[in-house]
Order: structure tokens, then C-alpha cells, then sequence
């Protein structure tokens, strides 16, 4: 290979800034339903060092509750908890472009998958709600 052929091979690389996804409302609401992410992995630590402190009995418990109460920990779950509605929110309005259900031949619109999962969450919550407010 000569000088020649090797600096014709290089392909030209635009720099890109940090910030590149800031431009477009679809790109950062793409980046932010991404970031929430952390929310739902925050809210599962939590419940896996609950489980903890339930193994490990009453007093590990009541000091975990304490902790929860806490408020700085309490901010931080209500920031989180936002998250979690944001990133749920968005996911549902995207799931029929995630999946294509059909019947016989024809697609379900896309109106009936949104409606669908908000009908589901609506009921498990209610479910979740009453067997909560029931012990």
C-alpha cells in the first residue's frame, strides 16, 4: 500500500458534543425514559435489602423501616417514584411499535395496546391497593 491509498482510506469522523441529544425533544425524551431506568433499580435495592432486614428480624427490620423514613431517603424515593410513572408512561405509548399483535391478518391498533396496558396497570394496582389497605 502506498501513502496515497492509505490516506484515501480514511474515513472522515464528525465530532460529535456531549450534549448531541439535547437538540431534538425526541432524542432527550428517548435519553430521559432511558435514565429512569436507575429509578427502577433504585426501588429494587430497596426491596432487596427489605427482604434482608426481614431475614434478619425485628430489629434489622424496624431500623430499615426507620432509614426509610428518613428524609433524605423519602426525597429521594418521591424523585424516583417520578421516574418510575415517566418511564412507565412512555413505555406504554411506545409498546405498539415494540410489539405487533395481529388478528387473523389484521394489526390490533395501536389505541387498543396503549389502552390495554393502561387498563392492566389500573387493575393491578387497584388489586395491589385493596390487599394493602385490607391488613
Amino acid at each position: 500500500m502506498t501513502d496515497s491509498t492509505q490516506s484515501a482510506s480514511k474515513t472522515y469522523k464528525k465530532k460529535m458534543p456531549i450534549l448531541w441529544w439535547t437538540k431534538r425533544t425526541s432524542y432527550l425524551l428517548f435519553i430521559t425514559r432511558e435514565l429512569t431506568s436507575l429509578a427502577v433499580a433504585y426501588f429494587a435495592i430497596i426491596l432487596l435489602f427489605l427482604i434482608r432486614a426481614l431475614s434478619q428480624g425485628q430489629e434489622a427490620y424496624n431500623e430499615f423501616i426507620a432509614l426509610l423514613k428518613s428524609p433524605t431517603v423519602m426525597l429521594l424515593s418521591m424523585i424516583a417514584l417520578c421516574g418510575l410513572i415517566f418511564h412507565s408512561v412512555t413505555w406504554f405509548n411506545l409498546a405498539p411499535k415494540a410489539m405487533v399483535i395481529k388478528v387473523g391478518k389484521r394489526r390490533v391498533p395501536d389505541v387498543l395496546i396503549v389502552l390495554a396496558n393502561y387498563a392492566g396497570w389500573l387493575v393491578i394496582s387497584v388489586v395491589i391497593g385493596w390487599f394493602l389497605l385490607s391488613i
